[in-house]
């Protein structure tokens, strides 16, 4: 069982900057991705950024040069850096970790962290 505690959400102004951090209890095994995604008050929850265990990151064109993610392999952490924040940015941030292939499967969800960006 693996367990995701993020941290680092607040309340922000428009054009600052916040750091999510996400730690994972357990062990996850080669061939995870870790992520972040978020969910605004009457909209889908949807993708930000994504790593993987060797480092190839994807980003949601929204996020694009404002967000980089970034993980500690050693300490099962996962980071959000978001700079430029954007009231759009609004939202409560998830951690997520999931391995898809090969054996053990998974899907790992944090509670999720709230970020409020006012203009």
């Amino acid at each position: 069982q693996v367990q995701l505690v993020e941290s680092g959400g607040g309340l922000v102004q428009a054009g600052g900057s916040l750091r999510l951090s996400c730690a994972a209890s357990g062990r996850l095994f080669g061939g995870n991705v870790m992520g972040w995604y978020r969910q605004a008050p009457g909209k889908l929850r949807e993708l930000v950024a994504t790593i993987t265990s060797g480092g190839s990151t994807n980003y949601a064109d929204s996020v694009k040069g404002r967000f980089t993610i970034s993980r500690d392999i050693a300490k099962n952490t996962v980071y959000l850096q978001m700079n430029s924040l954007k009231p759009e940015d609004t939202a409560v941030y998830y951690c997520n970790v999931n391995k898809q292939v090969g054996v053990p499967r998974y899907d790992y969800w944090g509670r999720g962290t709230q970020v409020t960006v006012s203009s």
